[in-house]
């Protein structure tokens, strides 16, 4: 296996664990990624291959892959590799995991997806790569050009690698926009140019340079630039070619002859992109450059056969998937003849009416919008698969949560906009106009105005009114200079401040009056209101230097000038809790900590390698600052000693701003130049506070005053107004206010993503009344007792809104789109009568008429007599509104399931359980024996099958949250079924510990068996936390955590046993926790062992002075037992697993070599057991490898052979994988007899799962989120880590956080073989 390779050299020696350092974790986790959109420069910039779609961003390139399970595209990978603007991307032909990239530093890179890296570089291209294509039908080549040729010619691989210059494809009179390969014909080329001509290459042929332009420009020197070029994928000859003003044309490359001209429905329409279609032939789209439009073609007919407004911005470029993703029951198309030319096969038969002929083709567009916008068009459904929009093309100079929102995020940009985001569902909610020049910072009103200012580079300031969608207000005292920052006095809503490279920083009044101009002598970058004090304002200046300026005075004077960075000053921040503490960030790469009172630098913070941009006071831990620089990382410090806590890497460019709200304090947002926004949380970092609050101690280990929380060495304290204003409003409550404690705290300290969802769940469950719900409760996972209740509603509500003047914001749906979605939701929940109605009113009859016998005959008929003369026409969806109206809800829920419209699929289930559908019975006559009993018989069965869908609908919507990192709304969907124990599960999978306590503990008796595994896991957290653990907090911690269990001696054995104190700590210890003191541990030790009780021999051994006298006698115990062929796990795991738990320094002494290594080889093992029970897929193998190479390597005397493990792994592997394959791809060897016996006596030996919910593998919030191009390998299986990483003791050997997670619950040691504990939770 590839991991040995790393770490093989661990195996070999015995004295490694010298200088170790304790195996740990970053302590930021990323939560959350808002992409980039496609950027508007460059023509090919997007890409598609297979079940992969590629589109780039100004810098980074996006890599969507097809999760084949839910039928979806999902982020796989973000490739940064590029610092300058990345001009053009191909997708390898012959090989789908590769593709090229080219950027205007002179780069080429090839780069390969499956394994996320780099395999080629060309450094120093002869010019830019302005366009590049792989060749067709030759290996390893790429072929790329800048602007005027020539064409150069790039072997990556092989005896002739290197770069050649094409011999024809040079001394062009007009610059080059883009050129093709031909498909098919080896060395056939086209290139098209900005004065609207071709030139064609074929080995073998004559060349023809600048032919074909349009004729309406023939002898004339005007341009009309080929915007897109594309070869018929079944001809030789034939080309479509479309220029920015004379629109397609069909052209014949050997006789250089138009066939057809294109004409479009108006003047206006321009085409900036267009592609064939390939499962039909003839058949091609082209996307407007005014307007989203997107046309769809025949080559028999010069005018669109359909035309569909996607979006109101123009396209920018276009791509259509070679095979449509599979849906899971897909219905192969026959294969067509591919010799023909598309235009013999394109006319249509003679018996289909024209309409009918030209049904469109199932396809899949990859289309990109002007505005940023990416999305996947299902040309066949009609409808959006996959929809980004309004993404940022470029840097993203700031960002800032709204002051009495922490859910909307605002973001200013190099592209000229400024765009406000719902963090929850990472989606634009609001973008400003546009076309401001560069915006460098923003800043909100206060309260809730609703209106930020923004700073421009060259247009002055502005305030933007979100609501009227308008610039109320210009600011332009700073002439065309750029303002660097603007920032708005949250104490007095009247005044803003602008600070400019002119060397001013302006104060004015909100309607433009200015009230002071204070004078600097260089430029000016960074200004910040004093959170403390309403009339102080700091600025950085270009001299080095930061300012302190009393805005009540008429002085333009200073009153304070700081001194002692050796760069210029860019950012200044107050200390939100401190009083006259600021920091600044400064191009010395430093960051500097004043102190306003004492008139000096109280601290330097040294670690960043380039200039600070970001900075980031938390609002309720004093010391916590957080700095980004552009060395692309984000770091956070400690400001008391100047230690940095963290460093984060995921960034692939510069980091410019750093924001939290103080209502979410521990929820960061950072932006870049790599145009991504990413949402962090830093809860990690305050994790015995969150203990605190969990065990339930007093106010003073929560809540502190600031003086106090500064000194050295006090743990973490809450010191804001926020968690003040909790206190305050628990110490009001009546009864007990734990419940409440918990979940506010909760809400404060959990990251957006479904927290705030999973207790209005938990409420719901407990029996709140529902008047007290929150509005927003409706806008997310619902109770089922509620589903059908809120969508009526809320269908209702669609069919009477009638747009506000100036609309909800971005793509407000039409009103026409209002009652399509109205009549859907009145559909789904079975309210026939209203889906007629309103389908009638939109003139759409056929789906009307098809359902109103659903309603009654009657009622069919009249419908019938109001529009008798309608056509009646076919549509694809009828499978819905039948399976409806006959009741047929089973087909019905599993054809959405099949599509992966798993929501859609629970609603139907919750309304059939509700008896909303009509179900499907055959009726009986009145007079026949139709008993009540009989009915009511029928109606429990067809309910309890219901409840059996619903059910199973509700696991597969969890699944699907689950498997893509957001475990809490995973816990929603069973919590919304009641299934507390479930919702329990996926919380602690998911490694959201602190969460599944708090919501267990409101829960009660459901949850307790799943709480008190949460709370031994966090007592495990406790006990590892390096450099703490010793101190007496922690351990008292970790002994209040398991005492809050029941049966909770064992487990306050093995706390007692780990700790590694000085005798007196440790019998004070055993006294909290009610155990003997260690001298009587000893001779209780002696005496179970004269009595022959091993577990009790084993278990005061380890609680006395010499822990290692209970190794050789639990280990002979274990060996023993496994050498008979009966053995089952639970015999032996008690004792294992105590004696997993002797001290680390003890279990390290020489004189234990032996019994060590026989411990790490049977904790091996029993951990690959324990994995197999649990279903732990992933780490099985390397538990197994792990095991045998200990015992190789090792001088052991265990009764376990090397044979004997790899017979049982390879018997897993063919048993599983045969389970596991779908039948598609049933390829994979049947396991054989022998096989089948080995796996059957493993099952015996394993037994049921004690804690049922907890099987299957962890997947914390994150592991998919993809950070930039330096990677991290995993040591267990040579593969690339996606999301968390974790370091192992060595400090360079890393696995992913999730497979950390699920070795330390089977397997407490260390995948080095080190005898060092695992703690990743």
């Amino acid at each position: 296996m590839a991991w040995m390779t790393y770490i093989s050299n661990w195996f070999e020696q015995d004295d490694w664990y010298e200088g170790l350092q304790r195996a740990n974790m970053s302590q930021v986790r990323q939560v959350g990624l808002l992409a980039a959109g496609c950027q508007p420069w460059n023509k090919d910039v997007c890409a598609a291959n297979g079940d992969r779609f590629a589109y780039c961003a100004t810098l980074a390139i996006y890599i969507y892959q097809l999760d084949h399970r839910y039928n979806e595209f999902k982020l796989h990978a973000i490739m940064s590799e590029h610092k300058k603007t990345i001009t053009a991307i191909s997708w390898c032909p012959h090989n789908p995991d590769l593709f090229a990239s080219g950027s205007t530093d002179n780069l080429v890179i090839i780069w390969n997806v499956a394994e996320q890296k780099v395999i080629a570089k060309l450094d120093n291209t002869k010019g830019i790569p302005a366009s590049l294509s792989w060749c067709w039908n030759v290996g390893d080549v790429v072929a790329f050009v800048s602007h005027r040729g020539p064409l150069f010619v790039w072997t990556i691989s092989g005896p002739d690698s290197g770069v050649t210059v094409h011999k024809e494809a040079h001394s062009f009179l007009s610059d080059i926009c883009i050129f093709r390969w031909h498909t098919q014909i080896k060395g056939k080329i086209v290139f098209g140019h900005i004065d609207g001509s071709l030139s064609i290459f074929q080995p073998g042929n004559k060349s023809q340079k600048h032919v074909l332009r349009p004729e309406s420009l023939e002898g004339t020197d005007e341009e009309d630039p080929v915007t897109a070029l594309e070869w018929d994928p079944l001809s030789t000859d034939y080309l479509l070619v479309a220029n920015l003003h004379f629109g397609i044309r069909l052209l014949d490359s050997e006789s250089l002859y138009c066939i057809t001209t294109f004409n479009f429905p108006s003047a206006a329409a321009s085409v900036q992109c267009l592609a064939w279609v390939p499962s039909a032939p003839g058949m091609f789209v082209t996307g407007d450059s005014q307007v989203g439009v997107l046309r769809v073609w025949n080559v028999s007919k010069t005018t669109p056969i359909e035309n569909f407004k996607l979006k109101k911005t123009g396209f920018h470029c276009l791509h259509v998937l070679n095979s449509p993703p599979r849906k899971k029951f897909s219905t192969q198309s026959p294969t067509k003849n591919h010799h023909t030319s598309s235009t013999s096969e394109a006319v249509p038969p003679p018996t289909l009416t024209q309409n009918q002929a030209f049904s469109l083709p199932p396809g899949h567009a990859v289309c990109c919008f002007l505005d940023g916008g990416v999305g996947l068009y299902d040309m066949g459904a009609k409808k959006w698969d996959f929809l980004r929009d309004l993404g940022h093309v470029e840097t993203i100079f700031d960002c800032k949560f709204k002051p009495d929102d922490p859910n909307l995020l605002a973001t200013a940009s190099f592209d000229g906009t400024i765009k406000v985001w719902d963090i929850n569902t990472l989606t634009a909610v609001y973008t400003s106009p546009g076309n401001e020049g560069v915006i460098y910072s923003l800043s909100w009103a206060p309260g809730d105005l609703n209106c930020i200012a923004g700073a421009t580079s060259r247009n002055g300031a502005f305030i933007w009114d979100i609501k009227r969608g308008k610039m109320v207000q210009r600011f332009n005292e700073h002439g065309k200079n750029g303002i660097f920052c603007v920032a708005w006095s949250h104490k007095d809503s009247k005044r803003i401040a602008t600070c400019s490279g002119d060397g001013f920083c302006i104060i004015r009044t909100v309607d433009g009056k200015v009230l002071h101009k204070y004078k600097h002598p260089a430029a000016v970058f960074g200004c910040d209101w004093s959170q403390n004090n309403k009339d102080m304002i700091a600025t950085g200046c270009e001299d080095k230097n930061v300012r302190v300026y009393y805005v009540a005075t008429s002085s333009d004077q200073p009153l304070k000038v700081f001194s002692g960075h050796t760069a210029k000053v860019f950012h200044v921040k107050w200390s939100p809790l401190s009083e006259g503490i600021l920091c600044s960030g400064s191009d010395d790469g430093s960051v500097r900590i004043w102190d306003y009172t004492q008139d000096a630098c109280i601290n330097i913070l040294s670690g960043h390698t380039a200039p600070v941009r970001g900075l980031m006071w938390n609002t309720e831990i004093p010391y916590l600052l957080v700095s980004g620089s552009w060395d692309y990382t984000i770091k956070v410090w400690d400001t008391r000693e100047g230690t940095c806590l963290d460093t984060v890497y995921d960034h692939g460019a510069d980091v410019y701003g750093l924001t939290c709200h103080p209502r979410r304090p521990f929820t960061m947002a950072s932006c870049s130049r790599d145009s991504t926004v990413r949402l962090w949380s830093l809860t990690p970092l305050i994790t015995p506070l969150q203990i605190n609050i969990l065990a339930d101690r007093s106010w003073e280990e929560i809540i502190g005053n600031t003086d106090h929380a500064i000194e050295q060495g006090t743990p973490p304290l809450l010191c804001g107004k926020v968690s003040r204003d909790i206190k305050h409003e628990i110490e009001k409550l009546t009864g007990n206010p734990r419940a409440k404690k918990l979940r506010w705290f909760s809400e404060c300290l959990s990251p957006p993503g479904g927290s705030d969802n999973l207790w209005n769940l938990v409420a719901v469950i407990r029996g709140q009344d529902d008047s007290l719900l929150p509005q927003n409760y409706c806008k997310g996972i619902m109770h089922l007792k509620h589903l059908i209740k809120f969508r009526t509603s809320e269908a209702q509500e669609l069919t009477t809104v009638k747009m506000s003047k100036f609309g909800g914001g971005i793509g407000v749906p039409t009103k026409e789109e209002r009652l399509r979605e109205a009549a859907d939701i009145h559909l789904r929940l079975g309210q026939i009568q209203r889906y007629c109605e309103l389908m009638v009113g939109l003139g759409e009859w056929d789906k009307a008429l098809s359902l109103a016998p659903g309603v009654s005959v009657k009622y069919w008929k009249k419908l019938m007599q109001r529009r008798a003369d309608q056509l009646i026409q076919e549509d694809k969806d009828d499978v819905i509104p039948y399976c409806i109206a006959i009741g047929d809800v089973k087909k019905l829920v599993d054809f959405f399931m099949s599509r992966g419209q798993l929501k859609e699929a629970l609603l139907v289930a919750q309304a059939a359980c509700e008896g909303n559908m009509q179900t499907l019975h055959v009726s009986t006559p009145k007079e026949s024996s139709y008993s009540d009993d009989t009915y009511k018989e029928d109606f429990n069965e067809t309910y309890t099958l219901f409840s059996r869908l619903l059910h199973k609908v509700s696991e597969e919507l969890s699944e699907w949250y689950f498997q893509d990192g957001r475990a809490v709304l995973a816990a929603c969907c069973q919590l919304a079924v009641d299934n507390t124990e479930l919702a329990m599960a996926y919380l602690i999978r998911g490694n959201e510990l602190e969460l599944a306590v708090c919501v267990g503990t409101v829960l009660g008796e459901s949850a307790a068996p799943a709480t008190h595994y949460a709370l031994e896991l966090l007592a495990r957290k406790c006990m590892m936390i390096p450099t703490c653990f010793p101190s007496v907090g922690y351990r008292n911690l970790a002994a209040d955590l398991l005492l809050m269990t029941p049966d909770n001696e064992l487990h306050l054995v093995k706390l007692c046993a780990f700790y590694p104190g000085c005798t007196e700590e440790i019998n004070d210890l055993h006294e909290k926790c009610k155990l003997p003191t260690l001298e009587e541990c000893m001779q209780l030790a002696e005496a179970a062992h004269a009595d022959g009780n091993i577990f009790e021999t084993v278990k005061y051994y380890l609680l006395s002075q010499e822990p290692e006298k209970a190794l050789p006698i639990g280990i002979d115990f274990i060996k023993e037992y496994i050498t008979s062929s009966d053995w089952t796990l639970d015999t032996i795991y008690p004792v294992l697993d105590l004696l997993s738990y002797i001290r680390t320094e003890k279990l390290l002494l020489h004189t234990c070599t032996k019994a060590r290594n026989e411990l790490l080889i049977l904790c091996g093992y029993v951990g690959a057991l324990l994995a197999i029970r649990r279903r732990y897929q992933s780490i099985v193998p390397a538990l197994y490898e792990y095991t045998s190479q200990l015992l190789k390597r090792r001088v052991v005397s265990v009764p376990l052979k090397i044979e004997h493990l790899s017979e049982e792994l390879d018997a897993w592997r063919a048993c599983t994988q045969s389970v596991s394959r779908s039948s598609e791809e049933s390829a994979c060897t049947p396991p054989s007899d022998s096989q089948k016996m080995v796996y059957a006596t493993l099952l015996k030996r394993l037994q049921e799962e004690p804690l049922g919910g907890i099987v299957g593998p962890d997947y914390v919030t994150g592991s998919n989120l993809p950070s930039h191009s330096d990677t991290h390998i995993s040591c267990l299986t040579g593969l690339k880590i996606q999301g968390p990483v974790f370091f192992l003791e060595d400090g360079k050997s890393t696995i992913s956080l999730n497979d950390a997670l699920m070795w330390a619950k089977v397997n407490p040691f260390s995948p080095l073989g080190t005898g060092i504990r695992l703690n990743p939770f």
